[in-house]
């Protein structure tokens, strides 16, 4: 049966309606609350999302601030100008391999966590965000979805003076300051879904919406990307993929993040982020 994941104050629960239920009791301890731990356990996962019926709820979702459904992945990883509509706008050659940066973990909030920002160069990207459950060397492109544990919303923030500060561009710390990786609200299953090749995505700045595509049409799909990723490392579980985002983006519009925006991101059949900005210093760009 699938599975939805969310964190609960730190702990792992499963969700189901408007109910969650706490994994730890759910499993009468064989299962740990750390996130971390419940996301290599898939077959236990699936067994306990069948009992959810019968089940006491530990709580509604509309009472408790969820936390990133993946908090302490031991890699981040993301895809740039992974959309042929992303590269035309950037001006930029389609890439022949996987452009592959890294995210600092430390940057991974929540769905509602406040965007807090350090210059007026902040953009916003919508991405398809994939959470690997069975780690694996070398995986065949063939086998590779059933290497993933299931899919989530992301945003991976980007502050553009920094990232631009030095040349070759600084992707990663430019993409890695505190709380620019909202992901969430909950991980899901991948057998919820008959078409793992096209979810379709939308970001909004307030009531402008700034990015709308399918992962279809990305140029290196998730199965190319985990193959690819593991020929050169080896995905562990709770390994999380930024997939790459479409076109929209605020730098090629001038239309950076400011103070109160409201940054909406949604993903067809997996949910919404909704992440405030705050700018909490003013410095006007990276030294």
């Amino acid at each position: 049966m699938p599975f939805v994941l969310g964190n609960v104050g730190g702990r792992a629960v499963l969700v189901s309606d408007q109910h969650y239920f706490d994994i730890e009791q759910l499993s009468n301890g064989s299962l740990s609350s750390d996130p971390m731990h419940v996301i290599a356990a898939g077959k236990q996962l699936h067994g306990l999302a069948e009992q959810l019926p019968n089940a006491s709820p530990t709580g509604l979702i509309s009472e408790v601030v969820l936390g990133p459904p993946v908090t302490t992945p031991r890699n981040c990883y993301a895809v740039g100008l992974n959309y042929k509509s992303h590269a035309d706008e950037a001006s930029m050659q389609l890439p022949t391999n996987p452009l592959v940066f890294t995210k600092f973990p430390s940057c991974l909030v929540g769905p509602t966590s406040e965007i807090e920002m350090r210059s007026d160069g902040v953009d916003y990207e919508v991405e398809l965000v994939v959470v690997i459950g069975t780690g694996g060397k070398d995986i065949d492109r063939e086998n590779a979805w059933s290497h993933v544990a299931g899919v989530t919303v992301g945003q991976d923030i980007s502050d553009r003076f920094a990232q631009f500060a030095a040349q070759p561009p600084h992707f990663d710390l430019g993409k890695s300051f505190d709380t620019f990786g909202p992901i969430g609200p909950f991980v899901y299953s991948t057998d919820h879904f008959a078409d793992l090749n096209d979810f379709v995505m939308e970001a909004r700045v307030n009531d402008e919406v700034r990015q709308s595509d399918s992962t279809k049409n990305l140029i290196f799909d998730v199965p190319f990307l985990i193959e690819y990723l593991s020929r050169i490392t080896t995905l562990t579980p709770g390994d999380i993929i930024f997939t790459g985002t479409p076109d929209g983006i605020g730098a090629t519009q001038g239309k950076f993040l400011k103070d109160g925006d409201v940054v909406t991101s949604t993903i067809n059949g997996i949910g919404t982020l909704t992440n405030v900005c705050r700018r909490i210093s003013n410095y006007e760009k990276a030294k």
